[in-house]
């Protein structure tokens, strides 16, 4: 079983026992093999690697005198300069294993195997048996010491071989894989506009994408390729193009790879000399047979971020001892004195029975919507328990997700715990014609009233929140419409937007009298690729609306929220805004910049003027100051403005490992000053390795 550990860990890609070849590879040439055919030369190559041991292995003699019947397994590799080197060698006796180390040693030099033409490195694995036997193919090919062996060492033997022939070549399938493509705005920026050509049947606002729908208009293999490093090393291999360990059968395959996200700034504002982020991780994800893929992250950090960053984070803080929690990611305990421990684990399990439909459950974020926000469904809070099913027939997608959230203010919580409740959304995505789509939504939050845990109502897809609120009693749930629309007027340039009603009234419009009942929100949003004629150059702008009191409601857990955090903008409402973004990319350098200019209505607080205006959705809409005369803004008027450029490196594109730096200029500005609204001014620097696999919001 340890022989099959070292095998997976040190990524064997393939076998000395059973070599599948490529059509534009060849194996590693010795001298005497040159003039065979392309088809014998790995078995040439095979027979000369054990006569070579054959004849020049010497069996030290404690293991002669001690009798010892069994193998040395060898991993070895030929690289890109036709030099061998042993990378791991497994045996019961440390002098066997010396040995091995110096035959391997002495192996004079060959031509390297190619690749396309090109050299490259080849890895084996192979069993050098003891006692001594010619295990070569020709030349008295046959066991010499066969009557010597034990049938239990046979069988060991058996089995091994059947092990190593079942590899092969690493064929990178996560990426036609129904896994999900990590979402970050700035990784689909990249192939964005592939899957916006007009003409496409593509549907591009639930998110995260699968694998496989992107690779149907995005070829991840070929745009790897053209970044490939030149490394003739097993190290700069795996730092600079590959998954550090990647091992492929013929029913399965899978990945393993560090997580790093180590960054270190300086905060203008603060009073602390600098900021960081410690976090370390492990990420394994595979798949089995075509229909069945897996995907597990573990995160273990510790950091200190920009003071208004901080001081968002405790003002998230859940009921208990734990300090804060941090955005998007989860609650947080106390490292040293001014720090934050928080810990993250994120995993999914993706199941396609069938071409037309995917299911996925796990514990992670899910996105609705174009555009850079979503007031349908976004990404802003912390990871959490999910079912999901995807649909996909003629010119429709259909979504469907069910979710665990938790309350965790100390008025809701039970016995010590925090407060479970429930979501469910639908979303409909329909390509109308070749350049217009629209998708229709709808969501409710429920609790577990009268004991009811998880309505078995909610569970059917094709049913409407709205009449089962109905007719479960209207404090039974909160249900959310909503709408978005995409025009492509060409390739390069498409627009989109979102309507999310919460509530309505008729009769209020008519009286043009801005009733609170008026519950909605919009977006507007354009992209722009290719942007002035510059390749891999996007550009994006949008708004966004939301009255006072949307997502919000007169029972005190029935928000549209999760960990203290909103499931749609991270603002909650009561605002507008307009965002700016641009994204670029050359080869493995990058450039993002991002621009956000809002206004935004916040609440008192201040003893004496304790009203709800309309922008925190986990307070109770019924502590409204008025019913009518309500405007986008009211309460304490604050002005924002955030501003972010980054650019970088990419260090792996196997991983989406990044070297970057990075600076941020906040200006938040209140037009009264209380103890949650302090004027804020800051420049942070930041310099930092990461391990790009989700998005950081720290625009708020």
């Amino acid at each position: 079983m340890k022989r099959y550990v070292v095998l997976l860990l040190l990524s064997l890609q393939y076998s000395i026992y059973a070599q599948t070849l490529q059509s534009n590879e060849k194996p590693p040439v010795f001298p005497s093999c040159e003039g065979v055919g392309v088809e014998d030369l790995q078995t040439c190559f095979n027979n000369h690697i054990y006569i070579y041991i054959y004849n020049n292995f010497k069996v030290p003699q404690q293991v002669i005198d001690e009798k010892y019947k069994g193998e040395i397994s060898v991993l070895f590799e030929v690289d890109s300069t036709g030099v061998f080197k042993v990378i791991y060698a497994e045996a019961m006796y440390d002098v066997l294993k010396a040995e091995t180390k110096r035959v391997f040693s002495i192996l004079p030099k060959i031509k390297p195997a190619t690749y396309n033409g090109r050299p490259t490195y080849k890895q084996y694995a192979m069993a050098i048996k003891i006692p001594l036997v010619n295990q070569s193919e020709s030349g008295g090919g046959t066991d010499i010491s066969k009557s010597e062996i034990s049938k239990r060492a046979q069988i060991v033997k058996a089995e091994y071989d059947s092990v190593s022939s079942n590899l092969v070549p690493y064929k990178n399938k996560r990426s036609s894989s129904q896994l999900n493509v990590p979402f970050t705005h700035s990784y689909y920026a990249q192939f964005d506009r592939n899957l916006n050509l007009v003409g496409t049947n593509s549907h591009t606002a639930s998110k995260p994408f699968l694998f496989d729908e992107v690779s149907k208009y995005y070829d991840f293999n070929s745009e790897k390729h053209k970044l490939v490093k030149e490394a003739s090393n097993w190290g700069g291999r795996k730092l600079w193009n590959e998954h550090l360990v990647q091992l492929q059968g013929k029913d399965y395959w899978f990945t393993i790879d560090p997580i790093f996200d180590l960054q270190v700034g300086k905060d203008t504002e603060a009073d602390f000399s600098s900021t960081y982020n410690n976090t370390r991780g492990i990420l394994i994800q595979g798949g089995f047979w075509e229909k069945i893929n897996f995907y597990t992250s573990v995160f273990e950090s510790q950091g200190r971020f920009a003071q208004y960053v901080n001081n968002y984070a405790e003002s998230l803080k859940a009921f208990g001892p734990d300090p804060a929690i941090i955005p998007g990611r989860g609650i947080a305990k106390r490292f040293k004195t001014d720090s934050y421990d928080y810990p993250v684990a994120e995993a999914y399990l993706s199941y396609t029975p069938a071409k037309f439909i995917n299911i996925q459950f796990g514990h992670g974020k899910n996105f609705i919507g174009d555009g850079y926000r979503s007031l349908l469904l976004s990404d802003v809070a912390s990871p959490r328990p999910f079912l999901k099913l995807n649909t996909k027939f003629w010119k429709i997608k259909y979504t469907n997700t069910w979710m665990w959230l938790k309350d965790v203010r100390p008025e809701v919580t039970e016995d010590g715990a925090f407060l479970t409740k429930y979501m469910a959304t639908h979303y409909l995505s329909w390509n109308v014609s070749k350049r217009l789509n629209l998708g229709f939504f709808e969501s409710v939050v429920w609790s577990n009233t009268n004991e009811r845990g998880f309505d078995v109502n909610y569970l059917n897809p094709v049913i409407f929140y709205r009449a089962i609120e109905f007719e479960t009693g209207q404090g039974a749930g909160n249900a959310i419409l909503g709408a978005s629309a995409k025009f492509k007027f060409n390739d390069n340039v498409n627009m989109y937007g979102q309507f999310i009603l919460d509530e309505f009234s008729l009769n209020d419009i008519k009286a043009r009298e801005k009733s609170w009942k008026n519950k909605y929100g919009y977006q507007l949003g354009i992209k722009y690729y290719n942007a002035f004629k510059v390749d891999n150059l996007m550009m994006q702008l949008e708004y966004n609306r939301i009255r006072p009191y949307t997502y919000s409601h007169n029972t005190i857990i029935l928000n549209y929220g999760h960990n203290n955090q909103s499931m749609a903008h991270l603002w909650g409402a009561n605002f507008s805004e307009w965002v700016l973004i641009g994204h670029y990319n050359y080869n493995r350098w990058f450039a993002d910049a991002k621009f956000i200019f809002g206004k935004r209505g916040l609440d008192y607080n201040e003893g004496t003027n304790n009203f709800s205006y309309g922008g925190d959705i986990y307070r109770n809409y019924n502590d409204r100051p008025s019913d009518t005369g309500i405007k986008v803004g009211q309460g304490i008027n604050t002005k924002t403005f955030y501003g972010n450029i980054q650019a970088g490196y990419l260090i792996n594109p196997s991983t989406n490992l990044k070297l970057f730096a990075d600076i941020t200029v906040r200006n938040f500005n209140p037009d009264a000053i209380t103890n949650s609204t302090l004027k804020s001014d800051t420049v942070w620097f930041n310099l930092g390795l990461r391990t790009d696999l989700f998005n950081w919001y720290f625009d708020f």
